[in-house]
């Protein structure tokens, strides 16, 4: 994608990410949108069908950029450690992830945020559970829901607690659900659960 169009398109969300922090989505007009960025309403257009398309553009945007951020870098990379690289992701674009998560118009990027977490968990369960009492489908669903609510609880209280704190108690309450390891295998040690 070229600089220049890339630039306009995250003007383009900035100003809707700032508009949605003082009204509903259904009450923000495509010209408002194109003042707050400092553009002409073509350019909008130009870019967009409309604000549904601007809107769903940008929370895919956003969280392509919250997947990539919890990527393993490396291939023998612990969850813990991608899961500190994530929660740090979201304290550093707090604003942006606290209007999407807490917008009472905006459902889609709950759901799709659960989707996200939902791919992760599975391909997680698939590479390190082993215990055969432990029902796959059940076992994503319980996991994915607490993660999700989890995220929306530590960023709608304005995240009371640091990323590795979080990361290092999630962790522990994954491993206690046989999330991690072989059955009768002890929970991994991890140096995350450690830090404040």
């Amino acid at each position: 994608m070229d600089r220049r169009v890339r630039k306009t398109r995250e003007g383009l969300f900035e100003a809707l990410i700032e508009l949605l922090k003082e009204k509903k989505f259904e009450r923000i007009t495509i010209q408002e949108i194109a003042e707050r960025a400092d553009v002409n309403r073509g350019t909008v257009y130009l870019h967009f069908e409309d604000k549904f398309d601007l809107l769903n553009q940008c929370i895919d945007t956003y969280l392509q950029q919250l997947n990539e951020s919890c990527r393993p870098i490396r291939p023998d990379e612990s969850p813990e450690t991608s899961m500190l690289r994530t929660f740090e992701y979201l304290e550093s674009r707090f604003e942006v992830y606290s209007v999407l998560i807490q917008g009472d118009s905006l459902p889609a990027f709950r759901l799709r945020l659960s989707a996200l977490l939902q791919q992760g968990v599975e391909q997680q369960f698939d590479l390190r559970v082993h215990d055969a009492r432990i029902n796959r489908e059940i076992a994503v669903q319980f996991v994915t829901t607490a993660i999700s609510g989890l995220f929306e609880w530590w960023i709608i209280r304005s995240m009371p607690y640091p990323a590795a704190k979080m990361v290092g108690q999630l962790a522990l309450l994954l491993q206690m659900h046989g999330f991690y390891g072989a059955e009768g295998d002890p929970p991994e040690k991890t140096s995350v659960s450690d830090r404040r």
